[in-house]
């Protein structure tokens, strides 16, 4: 069991906030499956701030979905706790994150996500702002470095806890990464050896059998999984068996899939409206098909799919046909 401030976490599996992804229904498929952990997407304080009605609702959690945190970003220190008090009055959540690792380049041109390694004290300000607006234990997710010339984890991470962050979460990789290359998990062990706050471990887990190799590797508290669960939502369940040390579960036959991510959609239909879940479905619906042979077909019966009866028709000829 994992403590953040007072909160305590059963799991030492986290679904990682992912922009676009991990909306309300695919982290109810995770959670079912054995995710402990569950974060919201990223939501900018500022939009909160004027009252967008878009991005409150991103911050709805599903009943019953705790312990699970909501992640917003800015680096404003003022719109950022007015940001916060919101976040956590609209979403109930038992976590504020902040956000200071998103790489992209729409967020960091702004000075947000983790442009904010470059200046730690910003970061520091936003961290006690955030703190005296909410509650709620605040917790940060910080990456490596800005690039190979200034990996400053370490550093940073220790002036995020004397600001009075309950947690750190670190994907390891740099911000000019992106997310190519290796995710340097050494670099998480350093952050653990310094801090005495709970570290969470993230990058490069994308088998059920990483999820032990990086806790021991990086003697993090917790690991969380991002692209590793693309289409898979299972791998929440076999990285359960792993940490166990007991036979990890083998995939569900492509029929049981297929029906879980049809689920998943109409779950997101009841949420957003269908318009807008069978857009945001096309990839979704396509990651549960990588690796499956002579999938191609439906691949571009998914891209161009405007309805659910197409799901449907989509999903039948899948069971049909492909295994």
């Amino acid at each position: 069991m994992v403590r953040i401030g007072k909160v305590e976490i059963k799991s030492p599996l986290a679904l990682a906030p992912m922009a676009g992804v991990t909306d309300l229904a695919f982290r109810t498929v995770c959670r079912e499956l054995g995710a402990g952990y569950t974060c919201t997407e990223m939501v900018s304080a500022k939009a909160l701030c004027y009252q967008d009605k878009k991005t409150r609702q991103l911050l709805k959690l599903g009943e019953g979905e705790h312990p699970a945190a909501v992640q917003i970003f800015g680096s404003d220190p003022v719109c950022m706790a007015e940001g916060a008090a919101l976040a956590a009055e609209y979403s109930g959540a038992d976590v504020l994150d902040i956000n200071m690792g998103c790489p992209v380049g729409k967020i960091v041109s702004g000075g947000d996500g983790s442009a904010l390694m470059k200046d730690p004290e910003k970061a520091a300000r936003i961290v006690e702002a955030v703190m005296r607006a909410v509650s709620l234990p605040v917790t940060v997710k910080t990456r490596r470095g800005w690039d190979k010339g200034s990996v400053n984890v370490v550093e940073f991470a220790r002036t995020l806890e004397q600001a009075g962050a309950s947690a750190v979460c670190v994907h390891a990789r740099t911000r000019s990464q992106m997310y190519s290359g290796s995710a340097d998990w050494d670099s998480i062990a350093e952050v653990k050896k310094a801090l005495s706050i709970p570290v969470v471990a993230n990058g490069d887990v994308f088998s059920p059998e990483d999820a032990p190799r990086i806790l021991k590797r990086t003697g993090a508290d917790m690991v969380m999984i991002g692209r590793g669960s693309f289409g898979n939502p299972w791998i929440f369940q076999q990285a359960e068996a792993a940490l166990a040390g007991l036979p990890i579960p083998a995939l569900p036959p492509l029929a049981r899939r297929c029906d879980t991510a049809v689920r998943q959609i109409e779950l997101a239909v009841r949420d957003k409206g269908e318009k807008i879940a069978i857009l945001e479905a096309r990839r979704h619906f396509a990651w549960y098909l990588k690796g499956v042979p002579y999938a191609g077909y439906y691949k571009t019966e998914i891209m161009k799919m405007t309805g659910m009866e197409e799901l449907y028709r989509i999903a039948e000829g899948i069971r049909r046909e492909l295994r």
